[in-house]
């Protein structure tokens, strides 16, 4: 690790791969646990760098970048800039195939991290719009922009490799492990704000408190991407990605001959992604604007529901092993659309209606959550699984989840709390659509 952290602020990715390649020079060979370590820690680093940022929208950036204008309408300036990072994302894995394709996947994936290490610490270093003015929104948009860049361009592969070498009664359980990731990402961002915001007073917090954050973030980044150097450097998973195909494709290509399976991707985990900043992002901007209650007891149940959630996640593998990972996915869109139907009466419902509300979301979030990346994947050919995969993963994010604060804060501010059950039951619809179609589809292509 001191060749990493005592060296210049932009190593080379040739640096890196080297000292990843002394450390494995003992052991080439990838054994499948190291690869499941290698996407949980890949994916909750960048979770939690997604939720440092979320959080921040609601309890920082308002008043530092937004003090012009009411608590309300500087959180959906917040939330607009929140879903740049999303919009950006698909186009950072078109530009970062082009990259591996000509460079190789260490440098794509050092190049990745390190935008993402530094568009993180660089919103750390930000004045705020008191200080700076215009060009402080901007920074922070261009910012965003970095992460959401860098984020389509961290794809490795490991996810893939990991459910294609599962054997068949077991593909359900591997394609859960690399959503753990999530809850972890959101329970130590949680943790990690929670305890600033009650540590320091408010003025401290919002002049210097909460950038600590964003520096762990950096910290965590540069751990995760040396333990997925370890990995993605050495020649045995080299040779097991060459095996499967997983190799980049060109973009135009793969929309040409597959985007219909790209959009059903997208569409068949659509539900569990617009659940999942309802209950992460949203309801804290909720709270803060029309609760009572603390803010730091808030995220504290919502820890306790991140916990759930990743016993969710797990419980979904064997469920998915047992009843097959599309129905599985189908019945907990089902059970979504019917728990829309309660969000409004929850949210308004005092604490105890959201914390209910909190913690049933994460435990229906981490059963479909479990399953939702990579349930239709297999419809792609071998040649564009890799970059198909990817993709779906980015289109998904796009339609499901980037406007979700947005579009729920705004609408039930305006309008009332029913729009959060109209999002959640669009989301459950498009699911159910997308996996009848593509059910049709396999019928149809069978002799």
């Amino acid at each position: 690790m001191s060749s990493i952290s005592h060296a210049p602020s932009e190593p080379s990715s040739e640096t890196l791969e080297r000292d990843a390649r002394l450390i494995t020079a003992d052991h080439s060979k990838v054994a499948p646990g190291e690869i499941a370590v290698g996407v949980v820690i890949g994916r909750a680093s960048e979770y939690f760098d997604f939720f440092v940022y979320g959080i921040a929208s609601v309890l920082v950036f308002p008043a530092l970048f937004f003090p012009f204008e009411d608590l309300l309408q500087g959180t959906l300036y917040a939330f607009v800039i929140f879903s740049f990072a999303f919009i950006a994302r698909p186009i950072g894995t078109v530009i970062s195939m082009a990259v591996q394709r000509r460079w190789g996947r260490g440098t794509k994936l050092t190049m990745a991290l390190f935008l993402l290490g530094t568009s993180t610490v660089g919103i750390a270093f930000l004045p705020g719009y008191e200080t700076a003015g215009f060009a402080a929104i901007v920074l922070l948009s261009i910012f965003r922009i970095g992460q959401g860049l860098a984020l389509g361009g961290s794809w490795d592969g490991l996810p893939s490799l990991l459910a294609l070498n599962a054997p068949p009664n077991r593909r359900g359980w591997y394609s859960m492990l690399g959503q753990l990731g999530a809850p972890v990402g959101f329970i130590i961002a949680s943790g990690l704000f929670a305890f600033l915001y009650a540590s320091l007073s408010e003025a401290d917090f919002l002049s210097w408190g909460w950038r600590y954050a964003f520096f762990v973030a950096f910290a965590i980044n540069v751990v995760a991407l040396f333990a997925r150097l370890r990995l993605v450097v050495t020649h045995e998973y080299e040779r097991l990605l060459d095996e499967q195909e997983l190799e980049p494709t060109d973009v135009v290509e793969l929309v040409r001959n597959e985007g219909s399976n790209l959009l059903i991707g997208a569409f068949a985990a659509l539900a569990s992604y617009a659940l999942f900043h309802l209950i992460t992002v949203f309801p804290l901007s909720w709270i803060r604007l029309y609760s009572e209650q603390s803010i730091t007891e808030f995220l504290g149940i919502q820890i306790v529901g991140a916990f759930l959630a990743a016993g969710g996640i797990v419980a979904s593998g064997w469920i998915a092993d047992r009843f097959g990972r599309r129905q599985t996915l189908g019945v907990l869109a089902i059970l979504i659309a019917v728990f829309s139907g309660f969000a409004p009466i929850l949210l308004d419902g005092g604490t105890v209606g959201q914390d209910i509300f909190i913690l049933v979301g994460f435990v229906l979030l981490g059963l479909s959550y479990g399953q939702a990346a990579g349930t239709v994947t297999s419809n792609f050919s071998s040649k564009y699984r890799y970059t198909g995969a990817a993709l779906t993963s980015d289109l998904a994010w796009l339609v499901g989840a980037a406007f979700a604060p947005l579009v729920a804060l705004g609408l039930s501010a305006h309008f009332g709390l029913a729009y959060v059950s109209v999002y959640l039951l669009s989301g459950a619809a498009c699911t159910l659509a997308a996996l009848g179609i593509n059910r049709a589809l396999e019928a149809r292509d069978q002799p």
